[in-house]
């Protein structure tokens, strides 16, 4: 058995490559570039960058930036950003496939998103809550087949007027 890789605080790191959806490939596989281990970026940086990955069909690499800004984020908008975070990890369910994982973190994303009225950095809190919880609806009725491109890229920020 080899040795897991670990960090100099000795946590392990998963150093395997990934695929777009986060998915561990071969050690000797070329994969997706990813959101490094100590990515920081203000919450506006990271809220566009997020963006850019959902865009672009990366909805696990979403999650990395997302979960990078809910560490970071103070206490009061950590909820928030946990929820963001689990959007993008819902989303990374459908695209694998699982039904199950992802309504259970889109209702869970949901139920920490709506709370924030008004949210902060212009984030679409009341939609992207309306928005998963439908997401989840339409997968428990017609799986993830159900789900379409368009629904896996919703607006994280609310337009500017």
């Amino acid at each position: 058995m080899t040795e897991r890789d670990r960090d100099e605080m000795g946590r392990a790191r998963n150093a395997r490559p990934r695929d777009a959806y986060g998915r561990p490939l071969p050690h000797d596989a070329e994969g997706e570039e990813r959101v490094p281990d100590d990515y920081t970026a203000a919450p506006e940086e990271a809220l566009a960058e997020a963006q850019r990955l959902l865009d672009a069909d990366r909805p696990f690499h979403a999650h990395e930036v997302l979960e990078a800004a809910w560490k970071a984020a103070p206490e009061s908008e950590r909820e928030l950003w946990k929820g963001l975070a689990q959007l993008a990890v819902g989303f990374t369910h459908v695209r694998r496939g699982n039904a199950q994982g992802a309504q259970s973190l889109l209702r869970r994303a949901g139920d920490r998103i709506t709370s924030y009225d008004p949210a902060p950095y212009g984030i679409a809190a009341q939609a992207l809550a309306r928005h998963a919880y439908t997401l989840a609806d339409h997968i428990e009725r017609g799986g993830v087949g159900s789900i379409t491109d368009a629904d896996l890229t919703p607006r994280l920020v609310r337009p500017a007027p």
